[in-house]
């Protein structure tokens, strides 16, 4: 099983970027997904998560109404939106999955990790 986190980068404060999470290796498509991340001197915390089998997904409330989890089941990737970025959500980010757990935002849950990718908003 791999889980790639890609797109991360660095943003003016107030601007966008995309995550992608691609996964593979995985033999099913019913597969739940979470997103988390770490700064630096800071504990890692959840972000949002996408539940595959019912399509619900979940927020921290600190990114409430500015990003969004979603999923291409073309593609078999999920997607992190981030919009009106802030320096705070400055951390590496990591996408991580397992099956049958739903959307939770409780780390331990999940079985696959996938690398980090670093997103640097700039004030």
């Amino acid at each position: 099983v791999q889980l790639q986190a890609s797109g991360g980068g660095l943003v003016e404060s107030g601007g966008s970027l995309r995550l992608s999470c691609a996964v593979s290796g995985l033999t099913s498509d019913y597969y739940d997904i979470g997103w988390f991340r770490q700064a630096p001197g800071k504990e890692r915390e959840a972000v949002g998560c996408f539940s595959s089998m019912d399509g619900s997904t979940k927020d921290q409330d600190s990114v409430k109404g500015r990003f969004t989890v979603s999923k291409d089941n073309v593609e078999n990737t999920v997607y992190l939106q981030m919009n009106s970025l802030k320096p705070d959500d400055t951390a590496v980010y990591y996408c991580a999955g397992a099956y049958g757990i739903g959307c939770t935002l409780y780390a331990p849950m999940y079985d696959y990790w996938g690398q980090g990718t670093q997103v640097t908003v700039s004030s």
